[in-house]
């Protein structure tokens, strides 16, 4: 019989399981994790004393880059943390496209994880399926910003501008006939809310897609049930939010407990697992989808009757128009002081913290009364749930790490910073 041999291993940084940039050190008995030890710093771009050397106003773009597949939940926690300290409130329009787009970012965070779990653990299609969605959602992005992916939209009184009346249309070209063309601007042809509402009427029909493919399929029961098992106690001292802690049963959303902009006046129900495995995980992030889908129902219903201003009067902290920008010199000066030096945010502290697709995402601020913060702290959810790597994989084998490590839905931009 051959002999079981001790091998210290890396798992990673090229490994495509690995996420890009993590490294694992592996002690092997055979096959089976003895010891699991993740190297991170791979990625560290010192974006917290970057945060610290800018006007605050500056730093909202940033924020993008941390968690590159939540984009807008990033600058949510940001800007709510800004307007904390300088005492203001976006008029509530402005409250619900946040929240309107909160639960996009959701919805696009969650087709990236459960494409790329699926193909980390052998399933190709779901890829494929996940990514035919995320592209609507990033036409909505564009829609609003102009960028797919860093939007920088939210400011500290509201957001950047109000939903546009029109989308971009496809233009027949050789690939695409015009009746095929036609066929692909039929969504197109109304406002921005128009397109919205297409795709939440038929996004429930693409999630049970999903589950078709995935939820009973034996390979995929047999690659994540009862593997990565955490207790609800160990999930609370391990630091654990978001899925990963309602997957192991504990009823936690900063949505519904510590509600904040109009979380409170919205109807949706928190998914909770029962066994805290790969696999209620994964059917907590499923549920998710269909209720952020609810969500984003809501807020359509109420943007399209309460129409209003998304963002506060104060050429102090937000610039004036273009228009009088250019024909009014206190309106330049304004805009020039605004653009050079930012704002002045009064002396004290404040803890902003929303929930993010991936858990609580937060941010500390210390302001000395100058234009940048004296001291900016990012808690990133992904950070506490990498650390317990080890306890999740000790006693599996190898082939389970990389479903554990796609379960925990890591980014390493905001867990290196």
């Amino acid at each position: 019989m051959a002999e079981i041999r001790n091998y210290t291993m890396n798992f990673g940084p090229q490994h495509p399981a690995a996420h890009g940039v993590l490294r694992v050190i592996l002690e092997m008995d055979g096959e089976v994790i003895g010891r699991c030890d993740p190297h991170i710093g791979l990625l560290h771009r010192a974006t917290e004393k970057l945060a610290e050397s800018k006007p605050f106003n500056q730093s909202i773009g940033y924020m993008d880059r941390l968690d590159y597949v939540s984009m807008m939940c990033n600058e949510h926690a940001y800007v709510l943390a800004i307007e904390k300290m300088l005492g203001i409130r976006p008029p509530l329009r402005a409250q619900y496209i946040r929240v309107l787009f909160d639960e996009i970012t959701r919805i696009l965070n969650h087709c990236l994880w459960l494409g790329a779990h699926a193909l980390d653990v052998g399933a190709m299609t779901v890829f494929l399926y996940c990514f035919r969605e995320r592209e609507d959602l990033m036409d909505c992005y564009e829609a609003v910003s102009g960028a797919r992916m860093h939007a920088t939209y939210y400011r500290p009184g509201g957001v950047y501008r109000d939903l546009p009346e029109q989308m971009p249309q496809y233009i027949p070209t050789g690939r695409h006939s015009e009746t095929e063309t036609e066929q692909r601007n039929q969504d197109r042809s109304g406002s921005l809310l128009d397109f919205i509402e297409a795709f939440t009427e038929r996004f429930p029909a693409c999630v049970d897609e999903y589950e078709t493919l995935l939820s009973d399929n034996r390979i995929w029961k047999q690659r994540t049930v009862d593997i990565g098992v955490i207790a609800p106690e160990r999930a609370i001292a391990l630091g654990f939010t978001g899925p990963m802690l309602r997957g192991s049963g504990v009823e936690w959303d900063l949505r519904k407990k510590q509600p904040y902009e109009v979380y409170d006046q919205m109807d949706f129900d928190i998914p909770i697992g029962t066994n805290g495995d790969c696999y209620d995980r994964y059917l907590c992030r499923v549920e998710e989808m269909r209720q952020s889908n609810r969500i984003i129902r809501q807020c359509i219903e109420w943007l399209r009757s309460n129409p209003g201003p998304v963002i506060i009067d104060d050429y102090k902290l937000i610039p004036p128009s273009r228009e009088s920008m250019k024909g009014d010199m206190e309106s330049l000066i304004h805009h020039f002081k605004l653009f050079t030096e930012g704002y002045f945010v009064p002396e004290g502290e404040a803890y902003a913290a929303i929930e993010h697709p991936k858990g609580e995402f937060g941010i500390y601020l210390i302001s000395d009364g100058a234009n940048k913060p004296y001291r900016c702290k990012i808690r990133a959810p992904g950070f506490a749930h990498l650390a317990s790597l080890h306890e999740m994989c000790q006693g599996h084998m190898l082939a389970d790490m990389v479903a554990i490590i796609g379960t925990q839905d890591i980014v390493f931009g905001e867990i290196d910073r």
